[in-house]
């Protein structure tokens, strides 16, 4: 299992929870080994790589304990309260941490503890100390032994030469995966619901019976472990079955809490990355990606919800799911409501399959959260250090999306997301928002009249009067009659391209009108 660096601890509880006031001689890559409450009552031990929680010691008044825990070793010094020795803890090469001025200091302890400890393994899927443990009940109860967990996933297999196997065994090691039978799924019933190990026959003829066991904390079933059993098991194959299982309930427990953890910095590395507050090179290398990639976003489709925040969860876990079953380890966060996914683009990408996987999901989702879904679909840009331009083209398309449209790539929608912005940007500068269009819907609500949807009518059909004519409904000597007596009334100049060019953005973006607006 690597080392935990200090980089690697505030990936995991960096940001609101725990503050670098100061970083130490070695950087971000200094290792951290654990989390030491200090006692004024005992002299401070020398402990390599230790991060000491400066209890009963005021912020403003750590500069000893800084000194005394780089004498010791230490890797830094937390402290309560943001105002702590800085120059100390830099001229002493040490990391100085801060956490909230109500933290308890107990609970600091866990949280640090917790991250240090729960370090992602290497090994294939984090369970690789769990093939150490099958060939060890193997060796113990004399037969091949398989881990796996609640779904039939084959975890971890024994490679013990000289025990017999069968044809289900190869199978199931080959595609690590239990092959599905109606009397599989009966044994599994039999074996969860026992308290200890249960001998089960063979499934098919040619097969050996199995010894199996149900792995257990608590009240959560995490697992099962299998022995083939060829008539020659040892004597205490049971015994030594249920320590296994002792053991592979700590293993796999500590491989989830890896996973959670590299799932958690892979997020929050996600969401700095997208709203460019992460270092790009590092972010991108630490995710894995390389290449092209495209932010897609995903929202919930509702105004209220009565548990909008529980609902949102459930979608980034069906987002999360799908996109790790195409494309393998994956991040995806979840911001202020919204499920950001970034998806690889390689250079010969099948046409439509970004779309095709979003889509997907929607539908999915709305079908097993009850709740209609939208989604986005960013720029594609060169590699994920631009992923904040693609994030906000995102952004954007979701804003255009609506029922009649719920998935959409930037694309598809550029002219309503261009005129989207066009808007923002003439409504913030008085110059750009003041000008004719005002007067023309002045006119319409003191006369009653109509002339600003039949001055855009006119100029989204081309300042053909047939043709705005058929976008209003009505005749073209009226729609003819109703421009004239606008350029009359409202003083505006229907020859000057410039203006009727400026005219026609201002009521479509300030005004929101189109030829059908009512």
């Amino acid at each position: 299992m690597d080392a935990c660096t200090l980089g690697d601890l505030l990936d995991v509880v960096g940001g609101t929870s725990v503050r670098l006031l100061a970083a130490p001689a070695a950087g971000l890559a200094a290792p951290v080994t654990e989390a030491v409450l200090y006692d004024a009552h005992v002299p401070l031990t020398r402990t390599p790589g230790a991060l000491l929680l400066a209890v009963g010691v005021r912020a403003a008044a750590a500069g000893p304990l800084v000194r005394a825990a780089a004498e010791a070793g230490m890797a830094g010094v937390v402290v309560r309260g943001g105002d702590g020795p800085v120059g100390e803890a830099e001229a002493c090469g040490l990391a100085l941490l801060s956490v909230g001025e109500d933290a308890a200091w107990h609970q600091v302890h866990l949280l640090l503890s917790s991250a240090i400890g729960a370090r992602p393994a290497p090994a294939a899927g984090g369970h690789g100390d769990l093939f150490a443990l099958a060939d060890a009940v193997a060796t113990a109860t004399g037969g091949a032994t398989a881990v796996e967990d609640p779904r039939q996933r084959i975890l971890a297999y024994s490679t013990v030469s000289g025990q017999p196997v069968d044809e289900d065994r190869r199978e199931g090691i080959l595609g690590l995966q239990v092959p599905a039978s109606s009397r599989n799924t009966e044994q599994y019933r039999v074996l969860f619901a026992a308290d200890g190990p249960v001998r089960l026959p063979a499934l098919h003829e040619g097969d050996l019976p199995r010894l199996a066991v149900a792995v257990r904390a608590g009240g959560e079933t995490l697992g099962s472990i299998w022995v083939v059993d060829d008539g020659t098991l040892a004597a205490d194959a049971e015994q030594a079955l249920v320590q296994g299982a002792s053991t592979a309930a700590l293993l796999l427990l500590r491989a989830r809490a890896a996973q959670e953890l590299a799932r958690h910095q892979n997020s929050d590395l996600l969401r700095r990355l997208l709203d460019g507050t992460a270092d790009a090179p590092t972010a991108v290398q630490r995710l894995g990606l390389e290449g092209a990639v495209r932010v897609a976003a995903f929202v919930l489709d509702a105004a209220s919800l009565p548990d909008t925040e529980q609902t949102a969860l459930r979608l980034l876990d069906v987002v999360r799911l799908q996109c790790e079953a195409r494309y393998g380890r994956h991040a995806c966060v979840l911001v202020d409501g919204v499920v950001y996914a970034l998806l690889p683009a390689p250079s010969a990408p099948r046409k439509g399959s970004h779309k095709r996987l979003a889509e997907d999901i929607v539908a999915r989702a709305g079908q097993a959260l009850r709740v209609p879904v939208r989604a986005a679909l960013g720029e594609v840009v060169a590699g994920a250090a631009e992923a904040v331009a693609s994030r906000e083209d995102a952004d954007l398309v979701l804003r255009v999306l609506g029922p009649e449209l719920p998935v959409a790539t930037v694309d598809e929608v550029r002219a309503r997301v261009t005129l989207l912005r066009l808007a923002e940007v003439l409504g913030q500068r008085r110059e750009l928002s003041a000008g004719a269009w005002r007067r023309v819907l002045a006119y319409d609500s003191a006369n009653g009249t109509d002339y600003a949807r039949t001055l855009v009518s006119w100029f989204d059909a081309g300042c053909d009067m047939a043709g705005a004519a058929k976008l209003l409904a009505v005749h073209p000597n009226t729609c003819r009659y109703r421009l004239r007596q606008a350029q009359q009334h409202i003083g505006i100049d229907l020859d000057d391209p410039d203006e009727r060019l400026v005219l026609w953005l201002q009521l479509r973006t300030l005004a929101g009108l189109s030829p059908a607006s009512p």
